[in-house]
Order: C-alpha cells, then structure tokens, then sequence
C-alpha cells in the first residue's frame, strides 16, 4: 500500500454500528471483489469492495467477513478469513497480510486462512434466525457481471433456503453516508493532493499539447504524494468534446481559443476526491467563455450557500435547482423567458443545456452510499457540479468542488483552488 492505513478502532467501531442495526439471533456475510480477468494471464486493476473495506480495513482479495453478535460460541461473533500465503505467492506477488498484520488492521481477533471459510460458515448459519446478505445497490449501478457478491448470495441461499435474508446494503448506504472525522481527514489528504496538480497543470496547459499529456502531468502528481492514482478515468475535454459528459478519450489537441474542463480526482488510502474545473488553453477567457463560466460560478455558489445543508433532500434538490439554471440559460440568450414559461414541468428546456444532478455522495467511492431521497445530514460529504453545456458554440462548462454538510450549511473543501477568472488567467500566466 503506497497510504497510511487508518485506526484499527475506525473499523472496529463500523462493525459495532452496523451489528446494532442488525435484528436479534442474525449474521452477516461480506466478501471482497474478484479479481477480474483482463487477456491472457492478466488482470485489471483491482480496488477492494468498499462495504468490506469499511468494515475491516482490509486492502486485499479473497477476504470474507462474518458478524454474528448473538452467537452462542463466542469463535463465532467476528470472524475474518484471509488468503494463505506461501513462498511462492511472495515470490511472485509480493508481500499478504499476516494473521498479525490483519488482527492490527482490523482490531479482530479470530482471522482465520480462507481455505477454512466453507466449514465456519454453515456452522454460524446453523446457529442464526438471520441471514444478511450484501449486493451493490447503488442506485446508479448497472452491470451483467456475476459478481463475487452476487454468486455468495446465490450459494448461501441454496444451501439455506429456509432461513429469513435481509438486505446488508440499505444499513451500510445510512452509516457510510456520514463520515467519521477521520475519514473527514482522509478525504482531505486526497483533496490536497488534487489542489496541487491543479496547480501543476494550470502552469502547464498551453496550445500545442495534447489532452493525455495533461492527464499524464495528473497522474505523476497523484502517485508522487502517495495517492493510489486517478479516483476514476480523468475526463480531459477540449473544445465541444467538453460537451459529452464523460468524455474519455483523451486525444484530441488543445487548440488556441478552446476551453479544456478537466474532471478529475485523486484516490488516496481509497478515499476519492472530485474536482472540475474549465480552463483557458491559451491563458485568456475570451468574452462569451467568461460569460458561461461566470454564469455556472453563481449557480455553483448558490447550490452551496441555499441548497447544501442539513434537512434538504438530495433528490428535490436537484428538481428545484432547475429553475436557477433556466435563469442562467435566459441570460446567456440560450433560452426565451415566454417559452420557460410555457413549458412543460416533466421536460424543462434547461435540460438540452445541463442534464446532469448537481451534487453526489462522495467518499470510499467517487458516488458515494447515500439515499437520494433520504435527508442530507452533518458528516455527509458531497460534490458540487452545475453545469452548462453549449454544443454549438463548443463551449462546455462545469465547475465542481467537494463540501462538507456541518449543522449550519457546508464548508466547501476545496475554497482555496483558484475559481475565478481572473485567478486562473493569473496563476497561468504568471
């Protein structure tokens, strides 16, 4: 691991707050991601299951994790299974935890090798009511890939038909949502190292260049502060490109006159920082590119001062938001007032200019466990993104900090990044 590993109390307290929530006589079994295979005999990057993460800290695969507080054989309450290493694991793959080193990470104390993990199973089932089991429900997810999550639920509910199941997931969405201090600080190590290569590309970007020579200036600054490297796949957008949200291609050349929005993160220790920002290639807004952002800046001052606070729902947030946007579009000549007015409530006009949600949860993953629906609360952490997006003219503009909700408001993570104009032609041209 290229981070310092959090507390062993983090997680041992997650694991007390999630068996709290559990009904009496119930167990609880989580399991690591796959390994997914690439071509030939490699593999893609692999990143941890972050349900299991938060509550154990461990950073490695083949890992499965029992809670059963009510169990009658106190060996049955906290059992992790880690993989057995040998020499020759060690040889090729490097170094795995130790039975030590897992009981240090996660503060359990029964860690057994995973060969072991059929037989503990079905004798804790045997003793619980309850079953809870663990999917991705993110509300956003959308795969066909059989996970290792979704194949351990199929099996346990094979084997043990008639016991009651229920849902590991919507506990884990409300306890992960709010961020403990440490995880508060975490984040913030991974924001810093964002704020740096934001810096380091605004003295760098200039006509000539190519995007992926500034995604590369990105990286180098990510796993040179120990980051884990890009949270997600940095969008690099010239021109109209920053017209197609989740742009990826990295290709094209910066070109004299064009705006690039760069959107773009840094993981470290696994938590995930979020950052967009639209810069000038040449170092100067032109009029109408300053007019855009300008207009995007107060919409993105606005969500945070009236929107981003205690009791409002993220969901009616986003609904609500639409009519700022519509202002904006108005000014900007974009949209006429008489046809906002006359339009159709189900299908805003704004929409061809800003299609997307204004803020996500944020932490362990880029979008967060949160309920959308659900009340935002103090400790939660999320983005703050309007956009307005301008096909004809090529012109794409989305601004994008992290904030913290507290009991009076948010404070945005990220107030010291350059957001003005001025500012950004400043430090660029400096």
């Amino acid at each position: 691991m290229k981070y310092t590993a959090l507390p062993q109390d983090f997680y041992i307290e997650n694991r007390k707050k999630f068996c709290s929530k559990m009904k009496p006589g119930s167990i609880a079994i989580f399991t690591s991601n796959d390994e997914m295979p690439r071509n030939a005999d490699a593999f893609f990057d692999w990143k941890q299951n972050s349900d299991l993460l938060w509550l154990t800290g461990i950073d490695q695969e083949e890992t499965f994790l029992i809670l059963f507080p009510d169990s009658p054989n106190p060996d049955l309450r906290e059992v992790l299974f880690i993989k057995e290493t040998n020499e020759t694991i060690a040889t090729w793959y490097g170094h795995k935890y130790s039975i030590k080193e897992a009981n240090e990470t996660s503060g359990i104390k029964n860690i057994v090798w995973n060969n072991n993990f059929e037989s503990f199973s079905k004798t804790a089932v045997l003793l619980a009511e309850n079953i809870y089991l663990n999917l991705n429900e993110h509300d956003r997810a959308d795969t066909i890939v059989p996970t290792k999550q979704y194949r351990l639920v199929i099996d346990i509910k094979e084997k043990f038909p008639i016991h009651t199941f229920f849902r590991a997931a919507p506990i884990l969405h409300r306890l992960r949502s709010i961020k403990q201090p440490i995880e508060i600080e975490t984040l913030k190590k991974a924001i810093a190292i964002s704020e740096k290569a934001y810096h380091r590309i605004l003295k760098f970007i200039k006509p000539g260049l190519m995007e992926y020579h500034v995604e590369a200036e990105l990286i180098h600054e990510y796993i040179s502060n120990s980051g884990n490297g890009h949270a997600f796949q940095p969008i690099i957008a010239s021109g109209s490109s920053a017209c197609t949200l989740h742009y990826v291609e990295n290709n094209k050349p910066l070109k004299e006159g064009d705006l690039l929005l760069v959107d773009t993160g840094c993981d470290y220790a696994n938590y995930n920082s979020d950052i967009t920002r639209c810069i000038p290639v040449n170092g100067k807004f032109s009029a109408r590119q300053k007019e855009v952002y300008d207009a995007v800046l107060r919409l993105h001052r606005l969500a945070i001062k009236e929107y981003l606070k205690p009791g409002v729902i993220l969901q009616q947030y986003h609904l609500d938001f639409g009519k700022h946007i519509s202002e904006e579009c108005i000014k900007l000549g974009l949209l006429k007032a008489e046809d906002v007015a006359k339009q159709d409530p189900a299908k805003p006009l704004y929409k061809k200019y800003c299609v997307h949600g204004i803020s996500h949860h944020l932490g362990l993953d880029v979008h967060d466990s949160g309920l959308r629906w659900e009340k935002l609360e103090p400790g939660m952490v999320l983005t703050c993104e309007p956009g307005i997006y301008i096909n004809d003219e090529g012109i794409g503009i989305r601004i994008e900090t992290d904030v913290l909700i507290t009991e009076n408001g948010c404070i945005d993570l990220m107030a010291n990044f350059p957001i003005e104009t001025d500012e950004i032609e400043a430090i660029m041209n400096s």
